[in-house]
């Protein structure tokens, strides 16, 4: 265990860096577009580094470690295919959103010009409530991982993440979390190369003692669980704002493209890296916990220095995801109401997440509102990307949100014959992701979108919603 007051000043000096390198970025001078968007500014090494940082939040000395311990390696490589997923996707969307609306914010204002309120207010909706879960799950992350280490009070930990990232970026805006993501992203990688190197070093298992636990052969329910997590991360991570606002402040197409497949690349080995810690651990023999937690039965036999690294690599992480997802909750805000200032802006977006630090101090898990938030996310996310297709209409959006819904619940109510237990199935009462849910609401909903869409013999010039984008008025002082 990392002695405390060492734990206590580690945690003030990391925090202290990153907001010594926020306050610094900042460069908006007035300008609420710079602010939130910091348009055509940032190169392909900048944008890896913040798409990277961002998507490796404190989840993954959980998340994937358990996978490892109880899935095996095709657990492993379906998580590492799941976090890497999202950015090939904006590689690829993001693109072509860039080109038909380069005057753009974030994707709830092209689903708004595109479709109208009523599909635009769900997806609005099931962003935020995303976003929201995502921070709660990443406060609470660092608190136990505080709690855990040093024995300081988990409050301690999430009270400071949260005041000092919800500072940053209140004062510097969007430049301020890609600022501080650079940083981020080259401690993490430092940092989690220090942790795993210390971990598999201190507990050394063969292969040969490996492969009776089954863990390192490739079968059904493995793979089943990868799709799953695909489907699910890819999905709930396009409706991530802060990663949309990235799209617009990329220097050109080319730039965006090189800087989210450069992402894409660097979490694979990262994210297959920490889960097969999980791996190691299940074969070492040593007590996983209740709910397995490998990462850290295997930490606690090392040592301090090798806790206190640990600990500066989960402020590392939750600072990265946390920030970034704060700027993308003051962009959508912002949006939504264009001739707001950005003082009021702030106020809301400190409205909103002021609830997570709650729900984070008091120790829950989170684990089954993200697997709920991600489904929702899975029920629209065709129907939004298809609005970059000129036949797709707001009729068809809004049927096919719907029946993302209905589909999410059919193949729990088909195999039990109650719509009841269907309903319960798709809130996976035992946190545990599975896959029907997830493929009956991404095949419903994009079925019916297109259906519909077909049936309105519509067509729409998408290349005219630029026209309509909002110029942001609001002052970003007073």
């Amino acid at each position: 265990m990392v002695d405390p007051v060492l734990a206590l000043v580690a945690l003030v000096a990391s925090l202290g860096l990153f907001a010594w390198v926020g306050v610094r970025a900042a460069r908006h001078r007035g300008d609420l577009e710079d602010y939130l968007v910091a348009r055509d500014s940032q190169g392909p090494g900048v944008l890896s580094l913040s798409f990277l940082a961002s998507g490796l939040g404190a989840w993954i000395l959980f998340a994937p470690p358990e996978v490892g311990a109880v899935v095996g390696v095709d657990g492993v490589a379906g998580y590492a295919a799941a976090v890497a997923a999202p950015f090939a996707a904006l590689a690829v969307f993001g693109r072509r959103l860039r080109r038909v609306l380069p005057a753009g914010h974030t994707l709830t204002e092209f689903v708004r010009l595109r479709f109208g309120r009523a599909f635009h207010v769900y997806v609005a909706g099931v962003s935020i409530a995303y976003m929201l879960v995502f921070i709660a799950a990443e406060l609470t992350a660092v608190g136990g991982i505080t709690a855990t280490l040093s024995g300081l009070d988990p409050r301690v930990g999430v009270t400071a993440v949260a005041a000092v990232t919800l500072a940053y970026t209140a004062y510097g805006g969007l430049r301020a979390s890609l600022r501080t993501d650079c940083w981020q992203g080259w401690l993490l990688l430092a940092l989690v190369g220090v942790a795993a190197g210390a971990l598999v070093a201190g507990v050394s298992v063969p292969a040969r003692e490996l492969t009776p636990t089954g863990l390192l052969a490739v079968d059904r329910a493995g793979v089943e669980s990868g799709v799953t997590l695909v489907l699910a991360v890819t999905a709930a991570n396009l409706f991530h704002q802060g990663y949309w606002q990235r799209v617009w402040a990329a220097r050109d197409t080319r730039s965006l493209a090189r800087g989210a497949t450069l992402a894409a690349v660097g979490c694979v080995p990262v994210v297959a890296l920490v889960g097969g810690i999980g791996i190691v651990a299940a074969g070492s023999g040593v007590p996983l916990g209740d709910p397995p937690v490998p990462f850290f039965a295997l930490l606690a036999g090392l040592p301090g220095w090798v806790g206190l690294a640990v600990l500066v690599l989960a402020v590392s992480l939750v600072a990265s995801s946390v920030d970034t997802l704060e700027s993308g909750l003051a962009a959508l805000v912002a949006v939504e109401r264009p001739a707001m200032s950005l003082v009021a802006a702030r106020a809301v977006t400190v409205a909103l997440v002021v609830p997570t630090v709650v729900a984070a101090l008091q120790g829950y898990s989170v684990l089954r509102q993200l697997l709920i938030a991600d489904l929702l996310c899975a029920t629209a996310v065709v129907p939004a990307l298809l609005g970059l297709w000129r036949r797709a209409t707001p009729a068809g959006a809004l049927a096919g949100a719907l029946a993302g819904l209905a589909g999410a619940v059919a193949p729990g109510a088909l195999a039990t014959g109650s719509i009841t237990r269907g309903v319960l199935g798709a809130t996976f009462p035992d946190a545990v992701p599975t896959l029907p849910p997830f493929l009956g609401a991404a095949v419903a909903s994009a079925a019916v979108a297109v259906a519909v869409s077909l049936g309105g013999r519509r067509r729409t010039d998408v290349t005219t919603l630029n026209e309509r984008v909002p110029r942001l008025s609001g002052a970003t002082r007073g």
